[in-house]
């Protein structure tokens, strides 16, 4: 039994949309990839099956600007997305990623000198990121995020963190502070030039402010046909050329730009300038090398669907379980995206608050750890192979032995 014969939501478009690229303002980007029909939203939690199911659905055709590499879903809609407490976007359950946090923290509180300074965080999430800055500092800090959650943060620097629960706007230029982030944000972000230009008009001729972003790698994800990595709420992909150039185009001076996180993350640092300022990193340079990767992604792309399709169809005709470990935006991109129903019966998650909820757009019901010493999978595909040995490690500990399947 295979799954290849379900109706598959991924088409190839290789045609130019007329519209001003909203990272440089040029027109003419070049449509690539599609999928039709997918959840608007990845990280909702889903109380019952049917919600999960009947759940809003949207289109995506990721269109390349071929002057500035910058990648956008052309068919994004801003009324879609709505962002809330019941948003669920925390990796804080994770030893792996909070090692990788703290290491962060760390390096940026010595980099850009944050010792009893003010930080602001720009979609801070539930807060976890901002608590160590404060915390390592010692820091004071500010978190503007609509799903920030009061009462769920549990920090030593609670009494010296203020939060908004809002997306952040030009309203916020009297909240001053030595150093501004925003983490995992951007790529939510549909008119990144004119957001940047908001920040670079909020600091004004404050100077002496360092910024620092964190955001995934798009290179990665066309070089690997990482289909799990392309889902509606994220609208924008950056390259660290594409994003260095935003950067400087609206007014900073970059001064780190690096890949982290198994160069799953792209990071970039500086501070504001008087105006555009000349590419020097590196890693700026990299337009040739991206529109090689969006020219070969189709091909690629298509060949990581057929192997996935083909995999779980090989698991379930022998009478095999599989299970998907990972219930946040990749795991739903991955389900959606192959159109995998029934072959896969649950999706596990380690954060507690996902746990008794279900996978929009498919219905899948999402489990603890602890449940697979009931259910006893035969595979665990992992959606994203950073956390491999953490997983294993778990199911090890728990008596379960399951062959490990990364993406």
């Amino acid at each position: 039994m295979t799954i290849e014969s379900l109706t598959s939501p991924v088409s190839f478009p290789t045609h130019r949309v007329d519209v001003a690229c909203p990272n440089c303002r040029s027109r003419g980007l070049k449509t690539f990839y599609g999928v039709s029909n997918i959840p608007v939203h990845s990280c909702l939690l889903m109380p019952n099956p049917t919600r999960a199911v009947e759940f809003p659905r949207g289109n995506l055709a990721l269109g390349f600007c071929p002057a500035c590499g910058f990648i956008a879903n052309t068919l994004f809609n801003p009324a879609d997305n709505a962002y809330s407490t019941s948003y669920e976007e925390t990796q804080g359950f994770s030893a792996t990623f909070n090692k990788f946090a703290k290491e962060l923290a760390r390096r940026w509180i010595e980099r850009y000198g944050l010792h009893n300074k003010r930080v602001l965080e720009i979609g801070c999430g539930k807060g976890e990121f901002l608590a160590l800055l404060c915390e390592l500092g010692p820091n004071s800090g500010i978190g503007i995020d609509p799903s920030y959650v009061p009462g769920r943060l549990q920090s030593r620097a609670m009494d010296r963190m203020t939060f908004y629960q809002e997306l952040y706007a030009q309203k916020h230029e009297s909240l001053e502070a030595d150093f501004l982030t925003c983490r995992h944000t951007l790529e939510h972000i549909a008119p990144t030039h004119d957001f940047m230009e908001t920040i670079r008009s909020t600091l004004g001729n404050r100077k002496n402010v360092s910024i620092a972003f964190e955001l995934p790698d798009v290179y990665r994800v066309l070089k690997e046909g990482a289909f799990w990595d392309i889902y509606y709420e994220h609208c924008t992909y950056f390259s660290a050329g594409s994003l260095a150039r935003l950067f400087r185009s609206t007014g900073f001076e970059v001064n780190e730009l690096s890949l982290d996180y198994d160069d799953q993350y792209l990071l970039i640092g500086g501070v504001p300038a008087d105006g555009p300022t000349e590419p020097r990193l590196p890693l700026e340079f990299d337009l040739p090398d991206l529109t090689t990767a969006v020219e070969k992604f189709p091909k690629v792309v298509g060949d990581n669907i057929d192997h996935w399709r083909s995999v779980i169809g090989d698991i379930v005709s022998r009478g095999k379980k599989v299970v998907l470990w990972g219930s946040g935006s990749k795991g739903v991109a991955f389900l959606t995206t192959l159109g995998v129903t029934t072959e896969v019966e649950y999706v596990v998650d380690i954060n507690t608050y996902r746990q008794g909820k279900f996978m929009p757009g498919t219905g899948h019901p999402i489990v603890s750890p602890k449940f697979m010493t009931e259910y006893r999978p035969d595979y665990v595909i992992i959606m994203n192979a950073i956390y491999t040995r953490e997983i294993g490690d778990q199911l090890l500990s728990m008596g379960v032995k399951s062959e490990l399947l990364p993406v």
